[in-house]
């Protein structure tokens, strides 16, 4: 948004990026912008999502395959637990197919922690890590080589759960398995039991949880932003700023705001944030904080790069996303489920006003504080044909007492 094009350092606001950098923030402005969200009258819905202890007898066997980046099968996951419970179905741990841009095998285990997912969802549904011998056959391989009679392959997008109840239980009544690809976005969001909605929200927010190795380094990262002690130790991704501040009592001492945004050579690459570094010269990255040896496990794993992120991004006081996509859509539902601040630049707003090449700093900043209450956290609840994902309110919650 500063720099004229992606090759060029040439900045197109100079004279408002010069009054930026001379401009001091008051402690006000400081306050507000570290003080967390107040309650909003809402917490997660705690109680379990199953009526009984005890599940039904299982009518067979779900497989699905889960295209996309590391959120979009995030949701895909949640789908598959509740198809597999409105079908009274045992789950096959979601297969993730080899995403066609970064080239990442990364499978399941290698991203989330199965055993605690199998655990938190023990009396919701059945799930496997394996198939039964007698269905040793049902995998990738055999689906694409032909066309099968278990494979359910026309699952409309957004489907609802008697959709399910009519297309697929006769597959699993009939052959014991039954196999859904493609699956993304294939179950709807409107029209359904609020215990599947719940359910949709314990897999989302509580039963992924990523592997050890990735916590591991994720918590580094953080204790890093939080308490510096070095300097640099040694992309597409998230940026974390963190704020250093040596007068005014400390405010924003040990926290940093997350930001997620597109800086990699297709969209103009380093020289597209010389400008932003120059503002936030405390601006890291995952490179900048961790050593090579420390990043070796996500080396060239970009499902294990972006669970990273997300990992730190959940532990930042703020988090921003100058990139709509998947990973917005799912900092916003989970930060939203736990009440976290999270900024939504106002686009339409800050079109307008980079519009205006006479603009001071003091009016720019005026009419952007403006433009942006009410998109720092604030609760939003879900509209018809929402994602629950994204906007897990009213659905996932309840009003606190």
């Amino acid at each position: 948004m500063i720099l004229q094009d992606s090759n060029a350092s040439k900045l197109r606001h100079s004279r408002l990026f010069k009054s930026a950098l001379q401009h001091q923030s008051s402690i006000e402005q400081l306050t507000d912008l570290w003080t967390p969200l107040s309650n909003q009258g809402w917490k997660p819905f705690a109680e379990s999502t199953s009526a009984s202890s005890s599940l039904p007898e299982s009518t067979g066997y779900i497989q699905v395959f889960l295209d996309g980046g590391l959120n979009q099968q995030r949701m895909g996951i949640c789908d598959a637990v509740a198809i597999a419970k409105i079908l009274n179905a045992t789950l096959m741990i979601p297969y993730l197919e080899v995403n066609p841009v970064w080239q990442d095998t990364s499978s399941f285990t290698d991203i989330f922690d199965v055993d605690h997912f199998v655990n938190i969802l023990k009396d919701d549904i059945s799930i496997i890590r394996e198939l039964p011998d007698e269905y040793a056959w049902s995998t990738r391989e055999y689906y694409a080589s032909a066309i099968r009679s278990t494979r359910i392959k026309n699952a409309p997008l957004h489907a609802s759960a008697n959709w399910y109840l009519e297309n697929v239980a006769p597959v699993l009544e009939s052959y014991g398995i039954a196999a859904i690809s493609p699956f993304s976005h294939r179950l709807a969001f409107d029209n359904m039991p609020i215990e599947i909605q719940r359910l949709r929200c314990k897999v989302n927010f509580e039963a992924l949880v990523f592997v050890p190795h990735v916590r591991s380094l994720g918590e580094a990262l953080v204790s890093r932003l939080r308490y510096p002690i070095v300097e640099s130790i040694d992309a597409v991704g998230t940026k974390y700023i963190r704020q250093v501040i040596d007068t005014k009592d400390g405010l924003g001492a040990g926290k940093f705001v997350s930001l997620h945004l597109r800086f990699d050579k297709v969209y103009g690459g380093e020289a597209r944030i010389a400008a932003l570094r120059q503002l936030f010269p405390y601006m890291e990255d995952k490179k900048s904080l961790a050593s090579s040896a420390e990043r070796a496990k996500i080396k060239g794993k970009a499902s294990l790069s972006a669970a990273v992120d997300y990992y730190v991004s959940m532990h930042s006081d703020i988090f921003i996303s100058a990139s709509p996509g998947n990973m917005h859509n799912a900092m916003l539902g989970h930060r939203t489920y736990l009440n976290m601040k999270t900024i939504r630049p106002n686009m339409v707003l800050l079109g307008q006003l980079f519009m205006n090449k006479s603009m001071s700093w003091s009016d720019f900043q005026e009419a952007v504080v403006e433009g942006q209450r009410n998109r720092l956290g604030e609760i939003k609840e879900r509209k018809p044909k929402q994602s629950i994902y994204t906007y897990p309110v009213p659905d996932c919650v309840c009003q606190q007492r």
